[in-house]
Order: structure tokens, then sequence, then C-alpha cells
């Protein structure tokens, strides 16, 4: 029975990267649209410039256009003010973040969002370690630019990220903001045909290691008087599972539990801030094999439109959970749904259908 062998993601400059995979995204989709509407009609500042201008005219209080565009406003800054307050209770008071006494550790750095994540940290001047299994010891600085620390790391061997960790404290000083990008290539495989060991070495990437990285680095940013931020990219495929993506799926649900329980072990520390990226379908090989089954409601997401999310996160000290794209926002009222509705949704979604379809693609190319 044959096998799917998806696309190995290779570490390249990032034009050559760019050059190879052709983004399946389109321009006009829904996240486009709202993105709009959050600028334009739905931002509380443009509403009361619109209050401004009414009053310049000198329209009467009691005019209709006077009342329900202070409505209108007022409506949207409750909003916007209960949004700010929802984050600061949820997350507590953004933590100071200052490069110069920051220690970025990548994992899964060689390739896809972890190298975008890296050279970006790299060219601002950041102290930047980049853990991955491939061999670039040698032209890392092609690749990431000068003074980015590459070790080649397999993170789901303990042994090998506790030295790696000595190295780094020993050259640049003790992490601070730990980022773990590591994922396993996607086998796309049903269930009976899942070879065992390819389960396992799923589990052991996506999850295993994770628990390796945090428990292995976590003690350090405890300890530190600036405290730290754990960066955990998980999928919104956690939440949303799909037909022979069961490895895959039940991975970075694993993956996203192991963050939330972090966070809550951790909820006491004003200084440890915790940022849960779940995310949809990107332009990289690591999924590059799959067709999105909706372009509008389901856009495929650029690496630099996730790596703007992330970095503006870290940046500002905050935690919380980033969910890109807008689908994948609402994913988690999917659960609460009767089952019935549930179905529907599945189907309407054309999630399963996209998968499998681009399976038999794969094996008819291959």
């Amino acid at each position: 029975m044959s096998q799917i062998q998806p696309l190995k993601t290779i570490a390249k400059p990032q034009s050559q990267l760019q050059s190879q995979i052709q983004p399946t995204s389109t321009l006009f989709t829904i996240d486009t649209c709202l993105s709009i509407l959050q600028k334009s009609l739905l931002n509380p500042f443009i509403a009361w410039i619109l209050v401004l201008c009414l009053r310049a005219q000198v329209t009467p209080l009691s005019h209709p256009s006077w009342i329900l565009t202070v409505t209108y406003a007022t409506s949207l800054t409750i909003l916007w003010v209960l949004r700010t307050v929802n984050q600061r209770v949820a997350h507590g008071v953004p933590r100071t973040v200052d490069f110069e006494n920051e220690v970025v550790v990548i994992t899964g750095g060689a390739s896809g969002l972890g190298l975008l994540i890296a050279q970006n940290y790299g060219m601002r001047g950041a102290s930047v370690a980049v853990l991955d299994v491939q061999n670039l010891e040698e032209c890392a600085e092609d690749v990431f630019g000068i003074g980015v620390l590459y070790i080649r790391c397999d993170v789901g061997d303990r042994v090998e990220v506790e030295s790696a960790k000595g190295r780094i404290v020993d050259e640049l000083g003790t992490p601070t903001i730990v980022i773990n990008c590591a994922a396993a290539r996607i086998n796309g495989l049903p269930l009976l045909e899942l070879a065992a060991d390819a389960f396992e070495k799923t589990i052991r990437t996506n999850l295993l290691a994770a628990f390796h990285l945090y428990q292995v680095f976590l003690p350090g940013i405890l300890k530190s008087e600036t405290g730290g931020t754990l960066v955990t990219v998980s999928s919104v495929l956690g939440q949303l599972t799909a037909a022979g993506l069961s490895d895959y799926a039940a991975s970075k649900a694993g993956l996203s539990a192991l963050h939330k329980t972090i966070e809550a072990e951790n909820r006491g520390n004003p200084l440890v801030k915790t940022l849960l990226v779940e995310m949809g379908q990107m332009s990289t090989p690591l999924f590059g094999w799959v067709r999105a089954p909706n372009h509008f409601f389901a856009p495929v997401l650029e690496p630099v439109q996730v790596v703007r999310e992330m970095v503006a996160a870290i940046d500002s000290g905050r935690g919380g959970v980033i969910r890109l794209p807008l689908y994948a926002t609402l994913v988690e009222w999917y659960a609460v749904l009767p089952a019935a509705l549930q179905r529907i949704a599945r189907y309407l979604s054309g999630i399963d259908a996209a998968v499998i379809q681009s399976r038999e693609d794969c094996r008819k190319t291959n």
C-alpha cells in the first residue's frame, strides 16, 4: 500500500523559499473584508469623527442623524473598552520587553514560519538561537543572517535539548522568549493506513518535544527578573480535526492543552506570558499538497501574516491567543453546536473532502 511522501521543509534564504512556494491565497477574502471594516466603519475613532462632523454642521441634538451617530460611536467605544478590559483580566498587564536583555529561542527555525521569525529578530539585532534537526551550521549565516546562533538539535530528545540550553546560556545568556515552531511532516493517511512508527514520530515531534522544551527552559524564565514569554504554535486542526490527519490533529490538540495547562500553572506570575497561536492552513511545504476547500471563507495564510501578528504580540509583552484566519476564531463555538448542526457545518466547510481529494491527487502524481 503506497504512502504519501509529503514535501520536506528545507531551510533556504527567504527569497528562494518564496519563489518555490506558490501562494494559493487570494486577495479578496472574508478576512480582507473584515480588516477593511475594522479600519473604517467599525473603528470607534472614525465613528467619533462623524460625530464631530455633525457637530460642526450645528446638527440639532434631537435630530435622528445625531442620535444614531452618537449611539453608534458610543456602542463601538464600549465594545473596544470591554475588549481591552477582557484582555487585561485574562492575561494581565503586559511585561516590559527590552531586546538588549532578551534571548530568543526558536525551535523548528530552519524553515517555514520559524525561519521567518528567526530572520526577523536576527535583522533587528536580538540575541537569537535556532534549534532544528537540519545540518545548517556551515551555512547558518547565509540562512539566518549575522549573529544568530544555530544549534542542530532534535527537540524530541531530552538530552539534546538540555545540551542546547547549556550552550545558549554560555554564549547568549538565559533564554527569556521561547518560541516552539517545531512540527513533523504531514503524513495525510487514514488511520488504518498509518504506520505506528509514523504516528509516534508525529507525537514525539509535535507534542513530546514541547514538553521537553518547556520543562528545560521554563525554570530560567521563572527566575528571570524581567520574566519571559512562551509561544506555542499549534493549529486549528487541534479543535476541528480532518479525515486523514489523525496523528497531526491529535498532536496539535495535545499541544494546545499542554500550553493551556502551563498558562494555568503560571497565572499567578505577572511576568510570565504565554502566547498560543492556532492557525489555519499556511502556504508552506508542510501543507503545500492540501487544496484549500474555500479561498474566500478559509483563505490560505502567508507566513508573513502570521509572523506579523506573533511578533507584534511578543514585542508588546502581552500574552493571549492568536487565531488566524477569521474562521479559526469561530472554531471554539463548533463544539457547542448540536450534533446535527456540527455535521452540516463540517460538510459545508469541505475540510474532509479537501484532504481526501488532495491525498488522491498526490497518489496519482507519485
